[in-house]
């Protein structure tokens, strides 16, 4: 107890001192987000990477809080997976690549003995889902780090539950190490996720609850995962629905998400921010009390109800559309202007 508390701080400090330290170098390296009209640099990923694995390689190596078994693995992919994200915030690769180094890293992962080779392949899926929809909430100031430290701390109370305590240590590294970033993400954010950190948190937390949920049934399971990422899930569904729609491609950037929307019905950025905070603490506290076995199943059906209004309401708010520019002009001004 007293090591995670002790961890969670010096992770908490040393990923605000990071980012900060990593927001001049982006800057002049032109290591920046794309999709916005200022200069927002995008190190901060690697300052929580580097801090949850250093923190996390400390109580390993120490032996103070060992991750168990499958845990080291499972942090060695995920900060896989980041370095493939880094690869892509500084040069553009294409999504299909950023699919396919997951689901590698994911395969790697799973605890089949426990899942079996059908569950094995599901969880690999659902790993590779969650991650891109964590990525995707990576389009607003504050809201992937907001979403990521309630779902690491729901995530790290049911690996407490299952006596998963180096996984449970693990995550609340996590969940500081957000925290420190959130205080140079905060909007006007200063330093932004990028994909390298957004994709290592959502692999972290999806497998992370693979890893939780090995060994029970199906069903029960699906209920729970979907709790703890609903806010994402409901992000990349608003976002497929809408392209889909618009018979625009998926991999087109545009105005379509959560926060967009919101804003569009007269929200500030923070006020949107903390009401998607809300809503994940809401159904990220659901799907702890049904892995715990304090409430019934049942309750998930208010959740998916809850995700399902949400998605049809916000589909129907007209958001502005990208406009298309001649070819001659420089494409990298339009991803800057669509986020």
């Amino acid at each position: 107890m007293l090591y995670g508390i002790a961890a969670a701080t010096a992770a908490l400090l040393l990923a605000a001192v990071l980012s900060a330290l990593l927001r001049v170098p982006a800057l002049r390296a032109g290591i920046l987000d794309r999709r916005r009209q200022r200069r927002l640099p995008l190190l901060g990923g690697l300052a929580v990477v580097a801090v949850t694995c250093l923190v996390a390689w400390v109580g390993q190596r120490t032996a103070i809080a060992p991750l168990g078994d499958g845990v080291d693995r499972l942090l060695i992919a995920a900060a896989a997976v980041a370095a493939l994200g880094l690869v892509g915030d500084v040069w553009r690769i294409r999504a299909r690549v950023l699919v396919a180094g997951t689901a590698v890293a994911a395969a790697f992962v799973v605890p089949y003995e426990e899942t079996g080779v059908l569950g094995g392949i599901l969880a690999v899926g659902w790993i590779v889902l969650a991650s891109l929809a964590f990525k995707g909430l990576d389009h607003a100031d504050g809201l992937a780090g907001t979403v990521g430290v309630v779902t690491a701390f729901g995530a790290g109370a049911c690996a407490a539950a299952e006596l998963m305590d180096g996984l449970a240590v693990l995550l609340s590294v996590l969940a500081a190490a957000l925290t420190g970033f959130l205080m140079h993400n905060w909007h006007p954010a200063r330093i932004g996720l990028g994909a390298c950190g957004s994709l290592f948190t959502g692999f972290l937390l999806s497998s992370s609850l693979v890893f939780t949920r090995a060994g029970y049934a199906l069903a029960p399971s699906v209920a729970v995962m979907f709790c703890l990422s609903a806010v994402a899930l409901a992000d990349a569904a608003l976002v497929v629905l809408a392209r889909r729609l618009a018979r625009r491609p998926l991999v087109r950037r545009g105005p379509d998400h959560l926060v967009h929307r919101l804003r569009r019905l007269g929200l500030t950025m923070q006020g949107s921010v903390v009401l998607l905070g809300a809503g994940s603490f809401s159904s990220v506290l659901v799907g702890v009390l049904v892995h715990t076995g304090w409430t019934g199943e049942g309750a998930v059906a208010w959740v998916g109800a809850g995700v399902l209004l949400v998605v049809a309401v916000l589909l129907r708010i007209p958001v502005q559309q990208p406009r298309r520019m001649p070819s001659t002009q420089v494409s990298g001004h339009l991803r800057v202007r669509n986020g």
